[in-house]
């Protein structure tokens, strides 16, 4: 008794189905413990690489947004390594920077809206944005349709990072009990072939052929349920970060445009454009 509850009975069983199986056999096991050390690889890389994207992107979040200037954190140049939306971010603030260094559009300061207009209620008791009222240097809005250009870019780029390598998952997930499905038919052909041959039809002589062909398929089933789980467990996490990225990029392009766009009416800029070619002439007459 002793002896079969301290026997390993399943390595047993492991060792002796290899033993009997046919190099076919062998030969399709090896080529499942090369897919399985990949889809290990993959696993391991792969979860490293999201639960530092979700830790990096919640402290980025919680910065981002405990700040009024979505430059702030640009300006800081603050260490969120791994994530995503430092990524999208860092990319988008680049291009703003580029066109407010590049193509600027100054505009004059305004001033607070003072309780005492004649406004709702719910507008008058509203908290003004100061950040937007007092920045003299903005962009246009064709600049800032190239913002939400390198932004989208950002996204998808960062949306095919965390996507990289999955395609190995689900090739284990797909091929493994495939693979091992074919060495294991191929092994229980070879042995009914023997069998015939020698005109021996017993368990006895079927018994070790048709173990060592099974046994393709139970490596594969090894390949192919850790890689499924895992593959589905990371496709929600790939899935619920993007989306986070895309959300993020409405509201990070939505606080550009109110503080950094200029979105004057176009008689106003007009009007303006008039007077500092009057004050230029003006200048130029009194140099003269």
């Amino acid at each position: 008794m002793e002896h079969i509850i301290f026997s390993p009975l399943l390595a047993n069983a492991f060792k002796f189905a290899i033993d009997k199986s046919t190099l076919e056999g062998k030969l399709t096991i090896g080529l499942l413990v090369i897919v399985s050390l990949f889809s290990w690889t993959v696993i391991i890389s792969k979860a490293r690489q999201l639960y530092l994207a979700t830790k990096m992107s919640k402290k980025f979040y919680t910065a981002y947004r405990s700040t009024r200037d979505p430059m702030e954190i640009f300006n800081k140049s603050g260490e969120y390594v791994g994530s995503p939306a430092y990524e999208v971010y860092f990319t988008g603030a680049e291009e703003l920077v580029y066109h407010l260094k590049n193509n600027p559009v100054e505009v004059v300061k305004k001033k607070a809206v003072s309780a005492s207009n004649n406004l709702p209620d719910a507008v008058r008791n509203a908290q003004t944005d100061l950040l937007a009222r007092t920045t003299a240097t903005k962009i246009s809005n064709a600049s800032f349709e190239s913002v939400k250009v390198s932004l989208e870019r950002a996204v998808s780029t960062q949306a095919m990072s965390l996507e990289k390598g999955m395609i190995v998952l689900t090739t284990a997930v797909a091929g493994g009990p495939f693979i091992g499905l074919l060495g294991t038919v191929w092994g229980v052909m070879e042995t009914f072939s023997g069998i015939a041959i020698k005109q021996a039809a017993s368990l006895t002589a079927m018994a070790p052929g048709v173990a060592g062909a099974l046994i393709a398929t139970v490596v594969g089933l090894f390949v192919a349920i850790p890689a499924m789980f895992a593959y589905n467990f990371m496709v929600t996490m790939i899935r619920s970060l993007t989306q986070e990225l895309d959300n993020f990029v409405t509201e990070f392009a939505t606080s550009i445009e109110h503080a950094y766009v200029d979105n004057r009416p176009m008689s106003e800029e007009i009007a303006d454009a008039l007077k500092k070619m009057r004050a230029e002439e003006k200048e130029q007459a009194a140099a003269v």
